[in-house]
């Protein structure tokens, strides 16, 4: 099989162009081509508002050594190299048999996909999810939006599917992929309803709307396949004995006995993080970082990067920015949501936390993106390996006393002025008055507010640094009346629980997993992770004979 690199088509293309451009590429007749398959499709805007996708494909042809040898010397061999099909292989089963199945504790990406694949090859695990299933869940995060009334275990952080179930569904990731479990991880999403353009997409989404019904079709067959999943079942404490896990309490009544325990808790699970250093699991603090969502005209943003308000066939535009400021801290974009909405991510009575959330149509009439400030342990005002959460319980706090849980929100030209004395000047785009005036998009009760109390001092002036840097890129990203509203706190994990080289904690048996554990950052690194430690338990165990 050839792969070809570097090919390059207008966004409006056919797929028989496609083979077309395939065959001139290779100087074949595109009757010899048996196959094509599509690797990776990205978009070329680099001579907008003339748009490009660029493609690379695997291509199965006639005469296949002939050709690849002609197209080498012709293109170079960064651009034509022969390949093969690779499969993603599970482990073969270990010879230690398991006494009780293996007990995973929560059902966001990783403790899901780790669930979906012990059950796939039997191992029958038991799932406990603190929070409700999808459908209960939905209704549950709508009723909070609308009333305000938090039910603090089935909310946007808690509940079947884990916090990315309310966001863009975004699924590229940076983690590299040697074993092939990224490419497991998008074909058993579209397994499971997802648009097959994912497996090729540069950055693929699915989301919210798509994702909530992919999540419960994977929970019906890890059912079918002979797995439990119990939801409103909070695990309260792992039971151990001479360093080794026994059990798990639910629900601080019932004993479930196991000797495995995945720990796949989500980045919001602060309760289970104090009973895990109350039991002495070896923990510790970890870098994250916070900041506001910053709304624009989805206009504004495509006009940025397609050269043009809309493009048919495109849909929105995103963008990602990064910055250095003059004090080293880093600022850049985070969990950009195209045609989105910016939505109450509470879980905690009295405290309040912002995400962004963009259905697949993605067709809002604003973007958003969490514009993010990196903090470190020095930040926290503390050595304890739980500091992080009591800075980020801080920071919610103030943000919830602002306007008494409504969403606070505050235009940037004022933020600004608060925090430099000095108002930015006036650019293309958004307007800061008068009857084209950027309005808010969120989901739940929002309120105008002052939010440069929220972040500590050296914070806001990194974000102010950072936002004037953006504007330099995007043109009335930092204008005045771009929206911010406070506070994002939850981009990772504050924590990790420490693991070794066979993905356990120093209590054997725990196995730290996604991104609560610190081992993740968004859905498919964490459902990664989740397929990653059911190998190790499966490499190492026999499912339990039923």
């Amino acid at each position: 099989m050839i792969r070809l690199n570097q090919l390059k088509l207008p966004i409006d293309h056919t797929r028989e162009q496609l083979i077309h451009k395939t065959a001139q590429y290779l100087r074949i007749p595109a009757a010899d081509i048996l196959e094509l398959q599509i690797v990776r499709q990205s978009l070329d805007a680099r001579k907008k508002p003339a748009l490009f996708y660029s493609y690379s494909v695997n291509v199965t042809v006639k005469k296949e050594e002939k050709v690849y040898k002609d197209a080498c010397r012709r293109l170079g061999k960064a651009n034509v190299l022969l390949t093969e099909k690779t499969e993603y292989l599970f482990p073969a089963e270990g010879s230690t048999q398991q006494k009780h199945p293996t007990v995973i504790i929560g059902m966001g990406p990783a403790g899901l996909f780790c669930g979906y694949y012990l059950a796939q090859h039997g191992y029958a695990p038991v799932i406990l999810e603190r929070g409700a299933d999808v459908d209960a869940r939905q209704a549950d995060v709508e009723a909070f939006w609308q009333t305000g009334r938090l039910k603090p275990d089935s909310n946007v952080q808690f509940g079947e599917g884990g916090a990315g179930t309310f966001s863009d569904g975004k699924l590229n990731t940076l983690v590299k992929d040697k074993y092939g479990r990224n490419t497991e991880v998008l074909k058993t999403f579209v397994k499971h309803g997802a648009d097959p353009a994912i497996l090729y997409q540069a950055k693929p989404h699915i989301g919210t709307d798509v994702l909530s019904k992919v999540v419960k079709s994977m929970r019906e067959e890890i059912l079918r396949m002979g797995g439990e999943v119990r939801f409103h079942s909070q695990m309260t404490e792992i039971l151990t004995e001479n360093g080794q896990v026994t059990g798990v309490k639910v629900n601080d009544t019932e004993v479930l006995p196991c000797e495995q325990v995945v720990l796949a808790p989500g980045h919001s699970a602060r309760d289970t993080f104090s009973m895990l250093y109350r039991k002495q699991f070896p923990m510790s603090a970890k870098p994250f970082a916070v900041g506001f969502r910053v709304e624009h005209p989805q206009s504004l943003i495509n006009m940025s990067q397609y050269g043009a308000e809309s493009v048919k066939g495109l849909g929105a535009a995103a963008y990602k920015v990064t910055a250095k400021t003059s004090t080293g801290r880093g600022v850049y974009s985070f969990c950009m949501c195209p045609g989105g909405y910016v939505v109450n991510a509470s879980s905690e009575p009295g405290r309040l936390a912002v995400n962004g959330m963009s259905y697949s149509g993605r067709d809002g009439k604003n973007a958003n993106s969490a514009i993010i400030v990196a903090v470190t342990p020095a930040d926290y005002g503390s050595d304890h390996p739980l500091a992080g959460i009591e800075f980020q319980r801080g920071l919610e706090q103030r943000a919830y006393e602002l306007c008494d849980g409504k969403l606070p929100v505050q235009r940037y030209g004022d933020f600004r002025e608060k925090v430099t004395g000095e108002h930015p000047a006036e650019t293309d785009g958004v307007q800061r008055s008068g009857p084209e005036a950027l309005e808010p998009q969120c989901k739940g009760a929002y309120e105008w507010a002052d939010l440069t109390g929220i972040l500590p001092a050296e914070c806001n002036r990194a974000f102010v640094e950072g936002m004037d840097s953006f504007d330099r890129q995007i043109r009335g990203f930092a204008s005045p009346g771009t929206i911010l509203t406070g506070v994002e706190s939850r981009t990772s994990s504050p924590v990790r629980i420490e693991r070794d080289e066979e993905l356990q904690s120093a209590i054997r048996g725990c196995y730290p997993c996604g991104e609560g554990a610190g081992y993740a950052g968004g859905i498919t690194s964490a459902a990664m992770d989740g397929i990653r430690v059911a190998e190790q338990i499966a490499s190492q165990f026999a499912p339990l004979q039923r």
